[in-house]
């Protein structure tokens, strides 16, 4: 059975830092790209950051590049996103997605307050 499990949002002020997790099982973790969403009420999901399976690849929306970073731990079967210099504008559910599959985890809200 596939899960993942997002954990670590919570509220915080602007300026801060926050890192999400997402643990991974029931698939090969490392052979899949593995991606971060974010969602607010009564707008549709946005890709956040993406890291290829190897981890020799990333991508990020252009509203979070410079200040959030994608990694993912093979071992661990987890993939991060850690997020520094919060703005209110990300306040949002987290959602982490195996590339090209269906899979998602159930989110973590993350709210900046300014």
């Amino acid at each position: 059975q596939v899960q993942l499990v997002e954990s670590g949002g919570g509220l915080v002020q602007a300026g801060d830092s926050l890192r999400l997790s997402c643990a991974a099982s029931g698939f090969t973790f490392s052979a899949y790209a593995m991606s971060w969403y974010r969602q607010i009420p009564g707008k549709e999901r946005e890709l956040v950051a993406v890291m290829s399976s190897n981890g020799g690849y990333t991508n990020y929306a252009d509203s979070v590049k410079g200040r959030f970073t994608i990694s993912r731990d093979k071992a661990k079967r987890t993939v991060y996103l850690q997020m520094n210099s919060l703005k209110p504008e990300d306040t949002a559910v987290y959602y982490c997605k195996a590339v090209g599959t269906g899979y998602w985890g159930q989110g973590t809200q993350v709210t900046v307050s300014s």
